[in-house]
């Protein structure tokens, strides 16, 4: 035994010899388990499955490190159909005893069959079907899938018992009982299935595994004998005459022979004739809805193919007219910025305001000459004076960790000055900390080829190498 401190042995003292840890009540907590485990051992023996598991759970309760009682109860939990939780717990014997451990030959022997783990496969999901079907009150496909369940796996007993109880709702008594009978006859201290046995029994008379007490007191009283024997009353039918026997037994073979030859030979044909015309009729009706369908579905493309065409068209106006839209609102930004300009050469806060939502990369194609010219001019009058404004905005948005406000103000700034290194550089520091890393590698990748040899660029390198680095 070791020591569940240091992993020492133990010996016969309640003190451990390495660590001096009391060993006392630990002792007897794995004695008790062993003595659970050789509990679980003998009924699992004698096939009393319930019982075994109940003892191996409780001796794993007071030593979840008891190896052998965890890789029994993996084997019981197997035979009585439950894979899944038989696997786990070979799965954590394993876990806890990597070397050594017959459960990897338990686990290799579900493994290595891969017709075996299909056929788990299956029982799991059919019996997950049939249990869904009964929450649907579904009995009758819910136990078609019990018996599907059983032919793959006769020794699921979870199976057997819902299957039995089904019978017993439906009124099945007898098999019922021989649902709870093959239960016990794999688990023989299954307690559920003794409880459905005696509900059956109750309700069969002995001796008799299809007929009820109900049915027999019901019966016709000419038919039947009663007297009593003692404290028993004896049920016994009248005999009936070998000759009236044998002659209702040839007249009943007659009249079936009679029927048979009435259909061959009058009713089949004229109904096989009435089948053939109702369905010819139905393909025909079909094979016309078909052609109808086909044709309608012919105008429809067209109609589709037109509309399409026009949807293309109407697309192209309206891009024509966006295009216009924006370069005549670019045209009276600026012409706007221009008379601030020409009113108050020191409002730069007010053309800065006027030029706020011009763009004048997207639309380069639209504009004049004319527009470009008085847009530079205007440009080397205040540009860098906006540009400042901008830049002391975005700044301090950057310092306040408001990257957002910081990446707008900056892209304007650099949009009026782009010799400013130090612009260019924290908008990629505000793109780098807003998380747009695609965005900021191609800023610093900027600042490098614009601004080499200087600090900003050497910066802007380490920020490359570390995005680098953690994309890696």
């Amino acid at each position: 035994m070791k020591c569940y401190i240091c992993g020492a042995d133990l010996t016969k003292a309640d003190t451990c010899p390495s660590c001096g840890a009391s060993v006392k009540t630990y002792k007897k907590l794995v004695a008790l388990s062993n003595r659970f485990y050789n509990e679980g051992l003998e009924k699992a023996g004698v096939r009393d499955l319930t019982g075994a598991v109940n003892s191996l759970r409780q001796s794993l309760k007071l030593n979840k490190n008891n190896i052998d009682a965890r890789n029994l109860l993996g084997l019981v939990y197997f035979e009585i159909g439950d894979v899944v939780p038989a696997l786990s717990e070979w799965v954590i014997s394993k876990n806890l005893q990597a070397d050594k451990n017959i459960a990897d030959d338990y686990m290799d022997m579900v493994r290595n069959s891969p017709a075996q783990l299909e056929n788990i496969n299956q029982t799991i999901k059919k019996f997950n079907i049939a249990y869904n079907y009964c929450q649907q009150d579904s009995l009758d496909l819910a136990v078609i899938q019990l018996k599907k369940v059983l032919s793959l796996n006769s020794g699921f007993i979870k199976a057997h018992l819902l299957l039995a109880l089904l019978y017993l709702k439906n009124g099945n008594w007898d098999r019922a009982k021989i649902e709870a009978q093959k239960v016990l006859k794999l688990d023989t201290g299954n307690v559920m299935a003794k409880r459905y046995l005696k509900e059956a029994d109750s309700m069969l008379l002995p001796g008799e595994s299809g007929k009820l007490v109900s049915d027999i007191a019901s019966s016709d009283s000419d038919d039947i004998i009663r007297y009593n024997s003692g404290n028993e009353m004896i049920i016994q039918p009248v005999k009936k005459s070998v000759l009236t026997r044998t002659s209702s037994i040839w007249g009943i073979v007659l009249g079936i022979v009679l029927g048979i030859a009435a259909s061959c030979f009058l009713i089949l044909p004229q109904r096989i004739q009435s089948i053939t015309s109702n369905n010819q009729e139905k393909i025909s009706q079909i094979s016309e809805e078909s052609d109808s369908k086909s044709a309608q579905i012919g105008d429809y493309e067209q109609k589709i193919s037109g509309l399409q065409a026009q949807i293309e068209a109407l697309q192209s106006q309206v891009t024509d007219y966006e295009g216009v839209d924006s370069t005549s609102a670019a045209m009276n930004s600026l012409m706007e910025a221009v008379n601030i300009y020409m009113a108050t050469p020191s409002d730069i806060e007010g053309m800065a305001k006027a030029l706020e939502n011009l763009d004048l990369t997207a639309i380069s194609d639209d504009v004049s000459p004319e527009f470009t010219d008085l847009y530079n001019t205007l440009m080397s009058n205040v540009g860098p004076q906006l540009a400042t404004s901008y830049y002391n905005t975005g700044y301090e948005a950057y310092k306040a960790e408001n990257y957002e406000v910081a990446i707008t103000n900056l892209n304007k700034a650099y949009q009026y000055d782009n010799n400013n290194v130090n612009t260019l550089y924290y908008l990629g520091n505000s793109y780098y900390s807003s998380g747009d890393l695609d965005k900021a590698k191609e800023i610093y990748d900027a600042v490098i080829t614009d601004f080499p040899n200087t600090q900003s660029a050497q910066a802007a390198q380490v920020k490359l190498a570390e995005i680098n680095n953690s994309g890696n």
